[in-house]
C-alpha cells in the first residue's frame, strides 16, 4: 500500500472549494484513496473522493494528513493528490 503525507495548503483548510477540487481528483485516480489525520488508526481513514468525508475530517491550513492507496499507479496518483492538497486553491 502506498502512503503519502501532505500538508493542507488552502488558507481556509479542507472546506468547500478545496474539498470539492480534491474529491474530484481523488475520484479520477481510479483507485480507492483514503485520507486520515496522523495518529488515527488506518481503519478510521475516510474515503478521499467523498466531499462530505473530507469536510467532516476538519483538516485546517498547515495541518498534515495521510493519504493511502493500493493498486497499479498508486504512487503516481498519490503524488498528484499531494500536489492538489498542498496548493492554495483560495489564493487570489
Amino acid at each position: 500500500m502506498a502512503e503519502r503525507t501532505a500538508t493542507i495548503g488552502s488558507r481556509v483548510g479542507l472546506h468547500a472549494r478545496p474539498a470539492a477540487i480534491f474529491a474530484e481528483a481523488a475520484g479520477q485516480a481510479g483507485l480507492e484513496v483514503t485520507i486520515a489525520k496522523p495518529g488515527e488508526p488506518a481503519e478510521d481513514a475516510m474515503d478521499a473522493s467523498s466531499i462530505l468525508s473530507l469536510m467532516s475530517l476538519g483538516a485546517e491550513y498547515g495541518q498534515q494528513v495521510i493519504l493511502r492507496a493500493d493498486g497499479p499507479g498508486a504512487d503516481q496518483a498519490l503524488d498528484h493528490l499531494v500536489t492538489v492538497l498542498e496548493t492554495d486553491h483560495d489564493a487570489e
